[in-house]
């Protein structure tokens, strides 16, 4: 008998002890042993949770209970958890966690710490969709060219409401708010930082790369406008906010930003709350993964897949997929290197003259514009949408804060890169 301690009996926590419940048969069959979970630790002991194991409020009670062979960190944050897996490692007891932030910071040190002691983290990334075991074991063969995420639910349903129904972007926050999709404070979702801590477990087992959250492109969705929507749709785009490591010769670039995107690709089409992944190998070519990257069940439904996973065997594969640093070893290319097209929408005083120097601006910094509209937005203003070709991302920051410094612009000019 294999037994678990959840430390924070939330929503997942909840659901993962009710199916280890619920499908024991099935569950028992696949790990070749009984699973049950003998303890969790909850903030609030005075709520119900309807679980017939030990509730505790005391950390430690779990840590150190010798009969415990798996603890399960689902409490969330970054200090606080550390240490808890820190403890658990150091008693000798397999850890399973879905906490992403834990991992965007600490990974690197976990994975020593963890050495041959089982560390499996399937749930930190998009639910329940199994990605990290398709990039450490499945696709172990090929070197990764790409990565393309849709991986927040809250930021795919909100973009999908406004392209698709022209919802305003104030207005579909308010009712992911209130469908429970967004927090009071959405800025972790909308910023795109969740997301980014996703992107940053990715990267290392694709490419090798220790990057904090600090070192990487992270922007959200909050600038984009129902005239970056029209815009869109007139040009045969969708608006994603896109997860993307791309590997660059010995560089990875990883950035985090609404993209337009082609209508064509399979990835645009990937709408609501649901999240998916492009992974491109150079052997196998690309391959999508697509599901429910969030909830309660489905994340627990990864949390048990980790969980069957180690009492099959009670080691793991290496945390991040390598026993040994990979040669010619890659590093991190510089967001202001980063290539790509570009769309502007920048608001001007609509007069005579206005349009020469704007284009003027743009001859300066070497950059090449391939589609121009004009809208007006009032009898004397008027918004200009314009795309590029390919141009390098500090020729671009460099530009629009010229831009943004004439006279006859009235706003601070959005721009979205295009894949």
């Amino acid at each position: 008998m294999v037994k678990v301690g959840i430390i924070g009996v939330g929503t997942v926590g909840t659901s993962v002890a009710q199916i280890l419940k619920d499908n024991a048969d099935v569950i028992s069959a696949r790990a070749g042993v009984e699973i049950v979970v003998k303890s969790g630790v909850v903030k609030n002991l005075k709520k119900e949770r309807g679980l017939d194991i030990i509730i505790t409020d005391k950390v430690d009670e779990v840590l150190s209970d010798p009969e415990i062979d798996i603890v399960v960190e689902l409490m969330g944050g970054v200090d606080e958890a550390f240490e808890v897996v820190k403890k658990a490692l150091s008693n000798s007891k397999a850890v399973v966690t879905a906490n992403k932030a834990l991992l965007a910071y600490h990974r690197y040190e976990l994975q020593e710490m963890a050495k041959d002691t089982a560390f499996l983290y399937e749930a930190a990334v998009a639910g329940g969709i199994p990605i990290i075991n398709a990039l450490r074991d499945g696709l172990s063969a090929n070197h990764i060219e790409s990565i393309m995420g849709i991986m927040n639910g809250t930021c795919n349903y909100m973009m999908t409401e406004m392209v698709n129904n022209g919802v305003a972007y104030e207005t579909i926050l308010k009712v992911a708010q209130d469908l429970g999709y967004a927090e009071a404070d959405p800025e972790f979702d909308v910023g795109g930082f969740d997301a980014a801590h996703k992107l940053l477990i990715l990267a290392s087992i694709a490419y090798g790369i220790d990057a904090k959250p600090e070192d990487i492109l992270i922007e959200g969705i909050q600038d984009v406008s129902s005239e970056d929507v029209a815009f869109a749709k007139e040009f045969g785009y969708a608006i994603k906010l896109l997860t993307i490591a791309k590997k660059d010769g010995s560089e990875v670039e990883l950035r985090v930003h609404a993209c337009l995107i082609s209508k064509d690709e399979m990835i645009a089409k990937i709408d609501g709350v649901m999240n998916g992944i492009s992974v491109v190998g150079d052997k196998v070519g690309e391959t999508l993964y697509y599901g429910a990257g969030a909830g309660g069940d489905a994340t627990a439904s990864a949390v048990i897949a980790d969980i069957i996973s180690i009492a099959r065997s009670g080691k793991s594969a290496p945390m991040l997929g390598f026993d040994k640093p990979m040669e010619g070893k890659l590093t991190l290319k510089p967001s202001a290197n980063i290539e790509s097209k570009y769309y502007l929408r920048i608001n001007v005083n609509d007069k005579a003259g206005v349009l020469a120097k704007i284009t003027k601006v743009f001859e300066t910094h070497e950059i090449s514009i391939k589609t121009l509209l004009q809208k007006s937005t009032s009898p004397s203003t008027a918004n200009l949408l314009m795309s590029t070709h390919i141009a390098k991302e500090s020729d671009i920051q460099a530009m629009m804060t010229e831009i943004e410094g004439l006279d006859f612009v009235n706003f601070k000019p959005v721009m979205i890169r295009i894949v």
